[in-house]
């Protein structure tokens, strides 16, 4: 992940002394506050990258220039299988934002089913049962 933290780095250095400049050139806010999150976005991913990479004990076939493809094989980590929550998640985030406008009665409701898909993301490998995702799929 060093080089990956490198190009981040370099990003992000770019777009704070281009936002420094163009502040001073041409006093636009609305472009000064893009180039200013985009320099925040990619300094998060920088400082991420860079301590994952501080924690990893040797390094990775990608940083290593003998490596061959080989030496990548293996499980790469557990992804998640297909899920409704993040559906039932965003509908409800945006029944919420809609009761902003029509009526305190429906950002309840809406804040109801928001809380609703936040633990059914929360406990969705809790289950027990025949659904449960921990059992052994033929």
């Amino acid at each position: 992940m060093k080089v990956e933290s490198a190009i981040f780095g370099i990003v992000s250095v770019f777009l704070a002394a281009a936002g420094i400049l163009y502040w001073q050139w041409s006093g636009d806010p609305t472009g000064t506050t893009a180039l200013t999150l985009a320099f925040g976005l990619t300094f998060l991913l920088w400082f991420y990258l860079f301590v994952t990479s501080r924690r990893l004990v040797g390094p990775r076939p990608e940083d290593r220039g003998d490596a061959e493809v080989a030496d990548g094989a293996g499980e790469l980590g557990f992804f998640s299988p297909h899920s409704w929550w993040p559906l039932i998640a965003a509908a409800s985030a945006a029944v919420t934002m809609m009761g902003l406008f029509f009526g305190w009665w429906l950002t309840i409701l809406g804040g109801g089913f928001l809380l609703y898909g936040a633990l059914g993301f929360l406990f969705e490998y809790y289950k027990r049962g025949p659904s449960a995702h921990d059992r052994a799929v033929s």
